[in-house]
């Protein structure tokens, strides 16, 4: 479920071309929008996935472009901030404006009801023609409240996906499932594992019709993203000590660089900006395997090298 400004009672919320990016459907309305007010002026509230890859794509269609997000820096979620100097000053480089540390308080519109101004919380105004808005969703769990068992925000699910109800199963975001890897319940925002839950789900409910049996879920946390010529990948846990290694300046031509998470000595997350096929398997062994290290200084200037001897 989108999480929506006009849950909020932002002021001018509802006004039109303010967007946001969910179903098929909102899609459509955007690729309406950038048509209708092409080479305009977009605003785009939330430094997260969506607002990453929706500045750049706008940018791409060569449109304005200015991020809003009250954090300090973009995809707090899992960006360091050393990784996320990279992407802020390379979105700077491309053209696109960063506004951080502020929100947006309220909107005004024109005569049409279109939005044409974005009103921030630090007294900034900002011209529009389209807003699109980022801030999260929520699992929707509010169609089987008392029915089903919930657990961490989601529906509690097994190693199969199967609820606490006989063959009602609970897949993707919404799911709060036992990671073996980490031996505790979890749920996961991300496509991935959108896809390998219900692939999971689907086996067993074909096992369980044939009498047969289906190996526990062994899910690795893997996240990805791909904006202008940068791609990252980032496998297993960001908690613990962080390590850079390689060369985060947005100004270098190729950019290779990344970051270890150090837990209990032991290497638990990897992200690499730039990484090849091979290498971006190497950090997915890694973040499986957690192999220990003593030194965090020789880390990082062992850099990659240390994932890709794994």
């Amino acid at each position: 479920q989108t999480i929506k400004l006009t849950d909020f009672g932002v002021q001018g919320a509802e006004s039109n071309n303010i967007l946001y990016l969910r179903e098929i459907d909102d899609a459509d309305k955007l690729v309406a929008a950038m048509q209708a007010k092409k080479d305009g002026k977009a605003v785009v509230v939330g430094g997260g996935y969506i607002g990453l890859e929706l500045s750049a794509a706008l940018k791409i269609n060569n449109f304005d472009v200015t991020m809003v997000y009250p954090e300090p820096w973009c995809m707090p979620r899992l960006f360091t901030a050393g990784i996320a100097h990279f992407y802020e000053g390379y979105y700077a480089s491309k053209g696109i404006n960063i506004v951080k540390g502020t929100v947006a308080s309220g909107f005004d519109a024109d005569a049409n009801g279109d939005v044409s101004v974005v009103k921030l919380k630090d007294g900034r105004v900002l011209d529009a023609d389209i807003v699109i808005v980022g801030v999260g969703g929520r699992p929707l769990t509010g169609l089987f409240k008392g029915q089903v068992e919930e657990d961490k925000g989601g529906l509690k699910t097994d190693t199969f996906f199967e609820t606490s109800v006989a063959g009602v199963y609970a897949i993707g975001d919404v799911a709060t499932f036992p990671m073996k890897l980490y031996n505790e319940p979890r749920r996961v925002e991300h496509v991935d594992h959108a896809r390998k839950s219900a692939e999971q789900a689907v086996k067993a409910i074909k096992a369980k019709e044939s009498g047969e049996s289906v190996a526990e879920y062994d899910y690795l946390p893997y996240f990805y993203s791909r904006s202008f010529d940068v791609a990252w990948q980032f496998y297993g846990e960001n908690v613990g000590e962080t390590v850079l290694f390689g060369d985060n300046d947005p100004a270098v031509a190729k950019p290779k660089f990344g970051t270890y998470w150090v837990k209990d000595g032991k290497v638990i997350g990897v992200f690499l900006e730039g990484g090849s096929a091979d290498e971006n398997q190497a950090i997915a062994k890694v973040a499986r395997a957690q192999p220990p290290v003593a030194d965090v200084e020789a880390l990082g200037k062992e850099g990659l090298d240390f994932a890709t001897k794994i």
